[in-house]
């Protein structure tokens, strides 16, 4: 299933593949609905594969407003119920869209299966910038004038695919140019990447008073997967604390839940771990009840 359909007021493109119990795939910062291509085939067979762009990315409408925790919790239950899909998901979350699986576990306890954070994001101290309009209007400002300069149109795609090359252990990005030029030669891609950019610390901030108010669900199984051992990606001391804070994480997760989360360190990989390791993200979520067979690689 391929199509579209408003939530807020915003058209949401949203891409359904697969049948069996629920897991929800949500890219990072920048990131479209098909960078979890190499990810679907091996979950398919297995699981209803829900693959959909937030505003201002992918295929969706332009942002409405500014994102929050909840907010992004809030459009992933929205998005299960559009799509008729009422019982308990297993939630995978990408870089900044790890802030956004966690938020859901917690604020729809019940409707959570499981809980894998691919290479997350993570902000131990965030607090809310100030001036949150002022903010907001000069990310709305840059945008604008960056697309009346046609940066868009002619920066766009090139940009896009140098970020992912450089995100990954090696290769380039896979992803086919004719859909990479119809979603970066917009403005409304660029306006959406500034809007999330622009209130990341808040949105990390949030999420710690969050995990104040409200537990993990007992029980749920959660496994964080980190990216390591890519040849472009950081390297000596820097990149074992980047370990051990996803290890931490991991703990966090795993006592607040009752469970024993799962940390894997997935090597060789870069940030882009789904483009690198596509078996080691599919055998997560496919692990989370214990109940399929996991994919080779």
């Amino acid at each position: 299933m391929r199509g579209g359909g408003g939530l807020g007021g915003v058209p949401h493109h949203v891409v359904v593949d697969g049948s069996g119990p629920v897991c929800v795939l949500s890219a990072g910062l920048a990131m479209s609905w098909f960078d979890w291509d190499p990810v679907v085939p091996l979950l398919a067979p297995h699981r209803t594969v829900v693959r959909f762009d937030r505003p201002g990315h992918g295929l969706s409408g332009p942002a409405r407003v500014s994102p929050t925790a909840a907010g992004e919790a809030h459009r992933i239950a929205a998005v299960l119920d559009a799509l008729g899909l009422e019982g308990p998901a297993t939630v995978v979350g990408h870089s900044i869209a790890g802030f956004h699986a966690e938020a859901f576990a917690r604020l729809h306890p019940d409707r959570t299966a499981g809980v894998v954070l691919v290479d997350s994001s993570i902000e131990e101290d965030a607090r809310v910038p100030p001036a949150p309009a002022l903010r907001t209007a000069l990310a709305r400002g840059a945008g604008t004038v960056l697309s009346l300069l046609g940066a868009p149109a002619a920066l766009g795609p090139a940009t896009r695919r140098l970020a992912v090359r450089l995100s990954r252990s090696e290769g380039g990005d896979p992803a086919p140019a004719a859909l990479v030029r119809r979603c970066y030669r917009t403005s409304r891609v660029l306006h959406g990447i500034l809007n999330e950019d622009t209130h990341y610390r808040a949105v990390a901030a949030e999420l710690l008073a969050l995990r104040g108010r409200h537990p993990m669900p007992k029980g749920v199984p959660v496994a964080v997967l980190a990216a390591h051992g890519g040849g472009r990606g950081p390297s000596g001391r820097f990149a074992l604390r980047r370990l051990e804070r996803q290890r931490a994480l991991a703990r966090e997760l795993g006592g607040d839940a009752h469970v024993d989360a799962r940390f894997e360190a997935v090597e060789p990989a870069g940030h882009m771990v789904m483009l690198d390791r596509p078996d080691a993200v599919a055998r997560a979520v496919l692990t989370m009840d214990g109940a399929m067979a996991q994919p080779r690689a």
